[in-house]
């Protein structure tokens, strides 16, 4: 085993056991990567090394985590297809985060248009060690109540969107979305191969004949210019740019870019460039050959999200049950950070955000970038921490910090979590939704490693999982125990 797996094993090893027995070892990674790493890199085991024994932050001398919030759930998406397919999914692909976020939440919602925090976690008594969650949640609203919005399309029609099932879904993704928009919305749309041209000028919802007819019109051609699709997109949406709505330009690609400046860098600053001008973007992701970090660090830098569609009930899911989740803004340069009490915690592991963690000092810099958050939008972050012997009283304070989306006036808003809060057992005491969340976390760190860990394997966790989905009544817990059952039968 090389180096570098072996890292990657000790971490999965924590959360695993936690399955076998209600409890958890702590072996996991140092803080990762900082934000904008491209490569979204696996620490090596010499980095762990010098983090400490179990590759955890030491809280004596570093006891503050502060991450940008992150509500994509491609990752998830895309590894759901490669297994329903009969494949695994590429470990690089991996985050966590994105897992856990794909479920719903019980969190209570604010009666502001703010956040509300919530903190939960579990004991494992046998060897010192919690997890510790993290709830941040928005106030939900409906379709008719949000503002309205201009909404630019960039369709990708190169050769490679000619794949059976990837334009198909686009122009069905696309009519779906068309028939909920409302009479103050304006939609238009830009197609691109090796050129971009526009398709539609920014036309009113009201106008849906013409917007379904422009959409029929998309058809396969050439070539992949990413870029010269973006900016022609960018352009029209600043040109019809309104105020007071939301301004947001929505990118349906495979994001295999192939001409035109195919470096990442040069895309990634055009997009945070716009987005500074109140832009923000809507990346989602198609196909099975899917350039799923471009993708990604699109949405990061575009302030928006990236999701991930492959069949009609995932673009439903995307543009009609979640319509004003996924085009409205309640909060812009989101922010979360947890500030560990080094009387009572050890050392701390944040699992996942490897590429969403900021320096401690920007959280209250209002010029750092952080995560878009929309109306109904829960975001939860999953902690490892290994206790000091007889720790009691509080254990952590959780800030959330962000920027209203009209007058970027900033807000806050924390919580903290006592011992005395932490339930006894993370499978027999703690609530099903942190199960969940549990559950969720542990099979991404399983499908990193693509080993069985000391035993323990991922068919129990499907077990987990399977009694969840009774508790919960929640079909996509089945279908993250079925995911399981596969990836445990193909690994």
């Amino acid at each position: 085993m090389n180096p570098r797996t072996l890292a990657i094993a000790l971490a999965v090893i924590a959360l695993l056991l936690t399955a076998a027995c209600g409890g958890s070892s702590t072996s996991s990674r140092p803080a990762a990567e900082p934000r904008n790493n491209p490569g979204n890199a696996v620490p090596s085991l010499a980095q762990d090394q010098e983090a400490g024994a179990a590759g955890e932050r030491d809280t004596t001398a570093d006891q503050i985590s502060t991450f940008a919030l992150d509500v994509d759930t491609a990752s998830y998406g895309y590894a759901k297809r490669i297994l329903q397919e009969g494949g695994l999914p590429e470990p690089g692909r991996i985050r966590p985060e994105e897992f856990v976020n794909s479920f719903r939440q019980d969190y209570k919602e604010p009666g502001d248009d703010g956040f509300t925090v919530h903190m939960d976690g579990a004991r494992m008594p046998e060897n010192g060690t919690a997890l510790i969650r993290v709830g941040l949640q928005t106030r939900r609203a409906d379709s008719q109540a949000r503002r309205p919005a201009n909404l630019t399309f960039v369709v990708d029609v190169s050769g490679s969107m000619g794949e059976p099932g990837r334009l198909d879904l686009v122009r069905e993704a696309l009519h779906k979305l068309v028939d909920q928009l409302g009479p103050g919305d304006q939609v238009s749309i830009v197609a691109f191969s090796t050129q971009a041209r526009l398709i539609l000028s920014m036309t009113p919802a009201t106008g849906r004949d013409q917007l379904h007819a422009a959409i029929d019109r998309l058809g396969v051609e050439d070539s992949t210019n990413l870029e010269t699709g973006l900016t022609a997109g960018y352009a029209e949406a600043a040109r019809a740019f309104r105020p007071a709505a939301t301004n947001r330009v929505i990118l349906l690609s495979d994001g295999l870019a192939n001409t035109g400046d195919t470096s990442w860098q040069g895309i990634l600053d055009r997009v945070a460039e716009s987005a500074g001008r109140q832009i923000t973007l809507l990346c989602v992701g198609v196909g099975r050959d899917y350039g799923d970090q471009l993708m990604e660090q699109l949405a990061d830098n575009g302030d928006g999200a990236a999701v991930y569609v492959s069949s009609v009930d995932d673009a439903r899911k995307v543009f009609v049950e979640q319509l004003a989740t996924n085009l409205d803004l309640r909060a812009r340069d989101a922010k979360a950070q947890v500030v560990f009490n080094p009387s009572a915690v050890e050392s701390y592991h944040l699992i996942g955000y490897e590429n969403r963690q900021i320096a401690t000092e920007d959280f209250r810099d209002d010029t750092k970038d952080g995560g878009e958050i929309g109306p109904g939008h829960s975001v939860t972050a999953l902690y490892e921490v290994r206790l000091r012997s007889g720790a009691s009283g509080q254990l952590a304070t959780a800030t959330v910090r962000w920027q209203d989306p009209d007058t970027r006036g900033p807000g806050e808003t924390s919580r903290s979590l006592e011992s005395a809060d932490l339930s006894a057992s993370v499978w027999r005491e703690s609530s099903p939704r942190f199960q969940v969340d549990v559950v969720a976390a542990a099979f991404a760190e399983y499908l990193r490693t693509r080993e069985e860990i000391a035993g323990v394997g991922a068919r129990e966790l499907a077990g987990h999982a399977t009694r969840l989905a009774a508790s919960t009544e929640d079909a996509a817990v089945t279908e993250l125990a079925g995911l399981i059952d596969r990836a445990a039968s193909l690994g």
